[in-house]
């Protein structure tokens, strides 16, 4: 087996000059990503709140995309809780799940996005209750566009001569046949390559049966028996979704955490409503739990060069309080039917060639906000410790966790994450608090092929403060990072927000 460092010396010696080919061990297993570099492809980036091509906030969640022609057509819900954290992060999560409108946008690079309007809105449906959970399929039948979202106490339907809408509500759906609790939990709409359309879903009320029901046929206005293709052993599965690849079709879904972060669990067959393998972790999804996601919608992007499914993950910041940013997109590829989440912080998309590449201002540190984990923890997801008094702290930078050493007890402890990464040079930052006093208290990069860098934080630092270090030449293909402390009884060290970049 080659180490991390030879493979990536025979990369640079392989790689044409108008590709890249990128492996990335650090964000699930190594495989193989082509984009070309001849011509700028627009740039997505993650962690932040995305604006519309009129500088709008764009509020979408738990929502899907379809495609029509060379245009995608985006749907998802606007929570009037979504602003009020928008406008204020730093108040925290707010329990304001109220429906406000199911907004449509649209892109033909999966970057821009322009708002076309609502396609319903809390007067179309009667206000109050829940709607979520949107997916629009277009019926060759009737050539109409059919909505498909929990609301009214069951399922809602609605239709429309345009993607854009504006959508009428056209029936409700109160039970779906053979279903344990006779009605979905969360799900999406997934349409097949035949032009045919499924409600992919576990039940309500515990949702640990996964499902995939037809709509149907004559006109998507009604959701007909469901066959029930697995039942999860360990916990329930919510924000379900379908993509398909190939032959294979790739049911994924979260834990139940509620609005949490989660790592995706798959189960594939070659047959849609039968024969699925056994469930399994989405490579990539375990250091950071889907880039602080769960499981929102999916769908294959294929263009002139290759193809990639595109994995929305809804953060949903404004009920978690887990930081920045509504959406975060991400591509997955394959090595072979085994799917790959690429876990990136900025990457660039050429939507008309099907192909990707890692943006040049990427934050390559997994969890550098500590938000994946949820809850109270010594061991942080994506991150190893060395010692005692590791943790994680209620009171972040951002969102609602820091990474944190502390202990009534004198202590010597470190927190690290090893990354593979091209060579170059690197800036990493962080935000930190110290109670200063500390024999010493380091944040620092080591095994880049030079000696070990580190920027003190021994001192008293009163409130959050950001720390660097510069000029990091990493010359061995792989890096680590992280915080340590050598340090009496209540000395403590809280950072948050890592950020690890190329420089230039």
């Amino acid at each position: 087996m080659l180490s991390r460092t030879v493979r990536w010396a025979i990369v640079a010696l392989l790689l044409p000059v108008t590709a890249t080919l990128m492996f990335f061990a650090d964000h699930g297993t190594a495989t193989a990503a082509r984009a070309d570099t001849g011509a700028a492809a627009p740039t997505l980036q993650n962690d932040i709140f995305w604006k519309d091509t009129s500088g709008n906030p764009i509020y979408s969640q738990g929502g899907g995309v379809l495609k029509v022609g060379g245009t995608y057509y985006w749907y998802g819900v606007k929570y009037n809780g979504a602003p009020t954290y928008y406008n204020d992060p730093a108040k925290g999560k707010n329990g304001d799940v109220s429906f406000n409108a199911i907004p449509c946008y649209s892109s033909t690079d999966l970057v821009h996005w322009k708002f076309e309007g609502n396609a319903l809105t809390a007067s179309d449906v009667g206000g109050g209750g829940w709607v979520g959970r949107v997916g629009v399929a277009h019926n060759p039948t009737t050539g109409k566009y059919v909505l498909i979202s929990q609301g009214r106490g069951g399922l809602m339907f609605a239709t429309s001569s345009s993607p854009t809408g504006h959508f009428a509500l056209a029936g409700t759906q109160s039970s779906i046949g053979n279903v344990s609790t006779g009605m979905s939990g969360d799900q999406s709409v997934f349409t097949d390559d035949d032009g045919r359309a499924y409600l992919v879903f576990s039940n309500s009320s515990g949702r640990s049966h996964l499902y995939v029901a037809p709509l149907r046929t004559s006109d998507f206005l009604h959701v007909e028996s469901a066959v029930n293709i697995y039942n999860s052993s360990s916990g329930g599965r919510e924000g379900n979704i379908m993509f398909k690849h190939g032959a294979v079709y790739y049911f994924c879904s979260s834990d139940l955490h509620g609005w949490n972060a989660s790592h995706t669990y798959c189960i594939q067959s070659t047959k849609i409503s039968s024969s699925y393998s056994s469930e399994y972790v989405l490579q990539g999804t375990d250091a950071d739990f889907s880039h602080v996601t769960q499981t929102g919608l999916a769908f294959e992007v294929t263009g002139s060069s290759g193809s990639f499914v595109m994995f929305g993950g809804d953060r949903w910041s404004d009920f978690a309080g887990n930081g920045l940013g509504y959406n975060d997109w991400v591509p997955v590829t394959f090595n072979g039917t085994t799917p790959v989440f690429h876990s990136l912080n900025e990457w660039n998309i050429d939507a008309a060639a099907g192909t990707w590449s890692v943006g040049s201002g990427n934050n390559h540190v997994l969890n550098p906000s500590a938000e994946a984990d949820r809850v109270a923890q010594t061991a942080l997801a994506g991150w190893t410790n060395s010692g005692a008094a590791n943790g994680n702290h209620l009171g972040g930078h951002t969102g609602r966790w820091a990474l944190s050493q502390r202990s009534s007890s004198a202590y010597n402890a470190s927190m690290y994450q090893n990354i593979s990464l091209p060579n170059g040079t690197y800036t990493l930052s962080a935000w930190v608090e110290s109670s200063g006093g500390q024999k010493t208290a380091n944040i620092f990069v080591r095994n880049f092929g030079a000696g070990e860098m580190d920027h003190s934080i021994n001192q008293s630092i009163g409130g959050w403060t950001k720390v660097s270090i510069t000029g990091i030449t990493v010359t061995n293909g792989t890096i680590q990072v992280g915080v340590s402390s050598n340090a009496g009884a209540n000395n403590w060290v809280n950072v948050d927000d890592f950020s690890l970049v190329q420089a230039g």
